[in-house]
């Protein structure tokens, strides 16, 4: 039996064709500034400065590189940065556990009391000024624990969380493992967290990423420099223009400060987002059910 393909109708084609404008129009958006970024943070500083640069490099060259590694605070800021994301997300990832789980659970005495008191910090909260205060009568300023702690859990994280237990854990699970002699802290552990790996993976990237774009709380907590993050020294070239040439070693012509002021940041750009870029497609992969699953209304 032969099956004859459904023909499409001219409505049908002209809307694949504006799907595909449009797409593309998309793609030309987003691709083209990283195009840019990339080919002028390789380029020779006079054609960055005189403007020549417009899609391709011209005149390869490593020298914006090879300037912001032997900045001194380029390399601390880096190291720093890493400290903060793999240690605030590895406290974010389990205090949103450990608040997801319980408020999943039907047999959870007061449960909608403290949903409440979760999403009632969503809208209100005690302001900059209350926190910084808070920050420094507990002894945290200018620490590290400024930078790991105040923001120890997010709350739509940890809803996301929740609604994802909710609606993948079965309650016949816990009641079989409870039969089992299996304690709660035993059953989040064998069972709910094995089972939960696109969640986890889609909150430890949300999380990774907004520790290591943070620059914020380390300009209001920190005041030594050797503790700031990579995202403050990159303000400081961006925003500010703030970068000391003195510490830069093949930065003694006149001539070349200029040029290579600006093959700095377009470097450090690269620099500050590859990370990011190369984590990203280990996890893309979880995105689409962690993320349609915990959105699902529990």
């Amino acid at each position: 039996m032969e099956h004859s393909a459904i023909k499409e109708t001219s409505v049908d084609r002209l809307f694949n064709v504006l799907n595909y404008v449009i797409l593309s129009l998309f793609l030309v958006t987003i691709l083209y500034p990283l195009i840019y970024i990339i080919s002028a943070s390789i380029s020779n500083s006079e054609a960055v400065i005189s403007g020549k640069v417009w899609l391709w490099p011209i005149d390869p060259t490593l020298e914006g590189y090879k300037a912001v590694f032997k900045h001194k605070l380029i390399v601390s800021g880096f190291m720093n940065s890493f400290y903060y994301t793999i240690g605030g997300t590895l406290i974010n990832v389990f205090m949103t556990i450990l608040a997801a789980y319980p408020l999943s659970r039907k047999d959870f005495y007061g449960k909608n009391a403290f949903m409440f008191l979760f999403v009632f910090t969503m809208m209100f909260s005690g302001g900059l000024i209350p926190t910084y205060l808070l920050v420094r009568d507990l002894g945290m300023l200018n620490s590290v624990w400024s930078m790991l702690l105040p923001g120890a859990l997010g709350v739509w994280n940890m809803i996301i969380t929740r609604t994802y237990f909710q609606t993948t854990i079965p309650d016949e699970l816990l009641e079989a493992s409870q039969l089992d002699g299996c304690s709660d802290f035993q059953f989040v552990w064998k069972i709910v967290l094995p089972l939960s790996g696109p969640i986890i993976a889609v909150i430890t990237l949300f999380y990774a990423v907004g520790h290591w774009n943070s620059y914020f709380s380390a300009l209001i907590y920190l005041k030594n420099q050797h503790l700031y993050p990579l995202q403050l020294v990159l303000r400081d070239i961006l925003v500010q223009n703030d970068v000391d040439l003195n510490m830069l070693v093949d930065a003694q012509e006149a001539a070349k400060r200029e040029g290579l002021r600006e093959l700095l940041k377009y470097s450090l750009i690269i620099v500050a987002t590859a990370p990011l870029m190369i984590i990203y497609p280990f996890v893309q992969k979880y995105f689409v059910k962690g993320i349609m699953i915990g959105s699902l209304k529990g």
